[in-house]
């Protein structure tokens, strides 16, 4: 495994609103910088007359110190990406890492 690509881990606070609590992305810090293996995973596009839109998913392999979460974004390439689920971490012998999955909607 390749660590090559350059990636950024940003994290938003919990805002509160009238109803609930959602991430303030506009007050986003990053909490982890460095290489990752960045894989394609799939892409789906949805098409209706209301609009098109396509999503990308990727696997990102990060070092096994890299501090991220489930609610986090991932920058890479100049892309915004979302973590999806929450991160899978490998911690055996010297191919120690972490796994997430990531995606974004184009439209």
């Amino acid at each position: 495994m390749l660590f090559t690509e350059h990636v950024e881990v940003h994290r938003a606070p919990l805002a509160p609103t009238a109803y609930t609590n959602h991430r303030d992305w506009q007050q986003a810090v990053r909490v982890w910088s460095g290489r990752a293996s960045v894989q394609p995973d799939r892409s789906f596009e949805a098409r209706s007359p209301a609009r098109e839109t396509a999503q990308e998913r990727l696997v990102l392999y990060l070092p096994a110190g890299a501090d991220v979460d489930s609610a986090d974004r991932v920058l890479w390439r100049g892309l915004w990406f979302e973590v999806d689920g929450e991160p899978a971490r490998w911690a055996q012998g010297s191919l120690s890492h972490v796994r997430i999955r990531a995606w974004r909607v184009v439209r």
